[in-house]
C-alpha cells in the first residue's frame, strides 16, 4: 500500500529503495535529522527548464523532510560518454548523497552500452553507500530507430537483473499524450521537454523515489495550468503504479 504524503522522505528513502522495487513499507512520525540528499546524472533531458532537481526540491517542499540535491549533467552525454567524462563518477564517489538518479539518453546509444555502463554506474553508486534509481526517459522522432515500448523493455531487463528501481517517466509522457494529446510535453526541436514535460518526469521521480503520491502537492510551475499540473501529478503517480505491477512492457 502507497505510503501517503505526510511521511518523512528520509525514511521513504531508508526503507523503500532499500526493498528495491516492492513498495512495502510504515509511516514515520519524527521528522527528518538532516535533509534527503538526491543526485541526478544526466543530459540536457534533464537539465531543461532549470532542470529536474530545481522541480523536484520544489514539489517535494509540500511533504515532511527536506530535499537536497546536485547535479553531473552535460549536453549530448550519454551512459558511456558520461562514464569518460570521469566528473559524474567523482561526484557519485563524494558519498554525500542518499540516492542518484541516472538518466539514460537511449534514443543517443545503443541499447548493450546502456546496459554495460549502467552497471557500471549502478555499482559506483552502491559502493558509495546510495541508492540508484534508473530515469526512463523518452523516445523522440530525430533518432527514431528504438520505440518507447523498445526503450522501456530495455529498462525492466535492467530492473531485473540489478534490482535497481526505474522512475518510468517516458511511459507517463506516453500516457499523458494518449488522454490528453493537445498538452505539449515536446518542446519546438520535438526531442527536448517544455515545462510540462520537465514537470511530469519530476512528478515521476517524486513518486518513484518517495513512494508518494504527488497528487496533494501543491507546487505548479509558471507555463502550467494548475488543472494540467494536477492531471499530469495524477499520470506519474498511475504509471509508477502500473510500472510495479507488471502493467507496462
Amino acid at each position: 500500500m502507497a505510503m501517503p504524503v505526510r511521511i518523512t522522505l528520509a525514511f521513504a528513502i531508508g526503507t523503500i529503495l532499500l526493498a528495491g522495487t516492492q513498495a512495502s513499507s510504515q509511516a514515520s512520525s519524527q521528522p527528518s535529522a538532516r535533509p534527503v540528499r538526491i543526485l541526478f546524472i544526466g543530459n540536457s533531458l534533464s537539465y531543461s527548464n532549470d532542470g529536474l532537481w530545481t522541480h523536484l526540491t520544489k514539489l517535494s517542499a509540500g511533504a515532511a523532510g527536506t530535499v537536497e540535491t546536485g547535479r553531473a549533467a552535460f549536453p549530448g552525454e550519454f551512459f558511456r560518454s558520461l562514464w569518460e567524462r570521469r566528473e559524474p563518477q567523482q561526484t557519485i564517489r563524494s558519498g554525500k548523497w542518499d540516492v542518484v538518479v541516472l538518466q539514460e539518453d537511449l534514443p543517443e546509444t545503443r541499447v548493450s552500452d546502456f546496459k554495460d555502463y549502467g552497471k557500471r554506474f549502478i555499482d559506483d553508486v552502491r559502493a558509495a553507500g546510495a541508492r540508484p534509481v534508473l530515469l526512463m526517459a523518452w523516445a523522440y522522432p530525430r533518432l527514431g530507430w528504438i520505440t518507447q515500448d523498445e526503450i522501456a523493455s530495455a529498462h525492466r531487463e535492467m530492473e531485473r537483473e540489478l534490482k535497481v528501481p526505474v522512475a518510468p517517466v517516458g511511459l507517463a509522457w506516453q500516457s499523458a499524450l494518449g488522454r490528453r494529446p493537445s498538452l505539449a510535453l515536446y518542446a519546438g526541436d520535438r526531442e527536448h521537454p517544455t515545462i510540462a514535460g520537465t514537470y511530469l518526469a519530476t512528478a515521476v521521480v517524486y513518486a518513484t523515489v518517495f513512494d508518494s503520491n504527488p497528487a496533494a502537492l501543491e507546487y505548479t510551475p509558471r507555463g502550467i495550468s494548475t488543472d494540467d499540473a494536477a492531471f499530469l501529478r495524477q499520470i506519474a503517480w498511475e504509471s509508477v503504479q502500473r510500472w510495479r505491477t507488471g502493467n507496462q512492457p
